[in-house]
């Protein structure tokens, strides 16, 4: 059986120009609690992860702390984090990677949406769950 492809020139090729940063059936995922001002957070869970897919319309501080591993590829905007020690710079296009265990913290600008994996079931949790008390 051949398999083609075709080579899109960006994904605005597959998705439909909206103001919304993802689409539809992302935004139709559970919302996660992400106790940050003007974010909002959608979670896909794993049995041994988590894929948050964020958009922030606020600047965040995030202080200064450590959990397991954590892998994000910045969709739009900026975003500084000091990892171990170092200040980074990411913006549309970057990855990060952050070791488990490492100190970090950071600054997100305002218009920031990236997708984050984490090593971890439960780094967040429904924002459902919260709301009934589960």
């Amino acid at each position: 059986m051949e398999v083609m492809m075709m080579k899109l020139r960006n994904c605005d090729d597959l998705i439909p120009m909206t103001n919304e940063v993802f689409a539809l059936p992302i935004r139709n995922l559970p919302l996660a609690d992400i106790p940050l001002e003007g974010v909002t957070a959608y979670l896909s869970q794993g049995d041994n992860h988590q894929v948050i897919f964020m958009h922030f319309k606020n600047d965040v501080i995030l202080p200064e702390h450590s959990h397991r591993a954590q892998i994000g590829f910045v969709l739009e905007g900026e975003i500084e984090l000091t990892i171990d020690g170092v200040m980074y710079h990411f913006s549309k296009g970057d990855r990060y990677f952050i070791p488990e265990g490492v100190r970090h913290s950071g600054r997100i600008f305002a218009g920031y949406a990236d997708i984050t994996f984490f090593d971890e079931m439960d780094r967040y949790i429904r924002k459902k769950d919260v709301e009934n008390g589960d």
